[in-house]
């Protein structure tokens, strides 16, 4: 009798401590979820930011190209 309430606890002891692996890495799936998201998103702020940059440098280097054929060029 005790050592069957002895291997009841054991099992339960086993039984919880799986219990709480699965659940940690639940929560590690949902994180990383998570986390791909932002970075998903960050990234599309960088691009976005990347093609002003460029719209930008292209709008210069046009008055810089207006500017260069009225006076001397620049090397």
């Amino acid at each position: 009798m005790a050592t069957d309430a002895i291997l009841r606890v054991t099992l339960a002891i086993i039984i919880g401590t799986l219990a709480a692996i699965v659940y940690s890495l639940r929560v590690l799936v949902l994180m990383e979820r998570r986390v791909a998201r932002m970075e998903r998103h960050i990234e599309s702020i960088a691009l976005r930011i990347v093609e002003e940059e460029y719209r930008i440098e292209s709008g210069l280097g046009a008055r810089a190209a207006k500017k260069g054929s009225k006076g001397k060029k620049r090397r």
